[in-house]
């Protein structure tokens, strides 16, 4: 089973917000850095700003809904499940107080429009609580309390995981790759693409 995170790893939630805040500060986007740390604070935000300003991203401008798609997160996620591999979404998206609504119907028709396969999708904010022999993840929380129980995590980069050590994927080919190497030593191998066949969301 693979603990899929959303958030900063199948969608860009970094690009997205930036967007909203900007608009709502009446700011230049390009004065809010993609590169920044887990605490906002080259945005000058503090946490009653951010708390403030995620809200009105969720409930109001639907973020969870519009996100931009990280580049060939759904066509790597349909090839690992063609290969038999279980994937279990996992986030911790249900923190804005009275709108659950619009973050749990907004994720899943994000999830269908981005064509993304899973199994369960699960809304917890303590991940480590729920099984997957292996997770995807960047939020530096989520991978040291991966790491502290004893969890196989994959560290999705970002630019406020940097001091973290672990296995470390750039991008989607390589989670996929080593999700693969995972799955062949468990197995003995993996079966290959059927030729003739494209690979990803297009032939289902």
């Amino acid at each position: 089973m693979l603990g899929v995170d959303l958030d900063g790893v199948c969608g860009d939630h970094n690009k997205i917000f930036r967007d909203i805040v900007a608009k709502e500060l009446s700011v230049d986007p390009s004065s809010l850095p993609l590169e920044r740390s887990w605490g906002f604070k080259e945005w000058g935000l503090s946490s009653d700003d951010f708390e403030r300003l995620h809200e009105l991203a969720v409930n109001e401008h639907r973020m969870f809904r519009d996100m931009p798609v990280i580049e060939g997160a759904a066509e790597a996620l349909w090839r690992l499940s063609d290969q038999g591999v279980w994937i279990r979404i996992i986030s911790h998206r249900l923190y804005v107080n009275w709108g659950h609504a619009i973050a749990a119907g907004d994720t899943a028709d994000w999830l269908d429009r981005a064509e993304i396969p899973y199994r369960d999708l699960c809304f917890i904010g303590a991940k480590s609580a729920l099984h997957a022999d292996l997770y995807i993840d960047d939020g530096p929380h989520n991978i040291e309390s991966f790491q502290k129980d004893g969890r196989a995590v994959v560290i999705f980069d970002q630019p406020y995981n940097q001091h973290l050590k672990g296995n470390r994927a750039y991008n989607w080919a390589e989670v996929e790759q080593y999700v693969l190497e995972q799955v062949a030593l468990q197995r003995g191998g993996v079966a290959q693409q059927l030729p003739g066949l494209h690979a990803g969301t297009d032939r289902i």
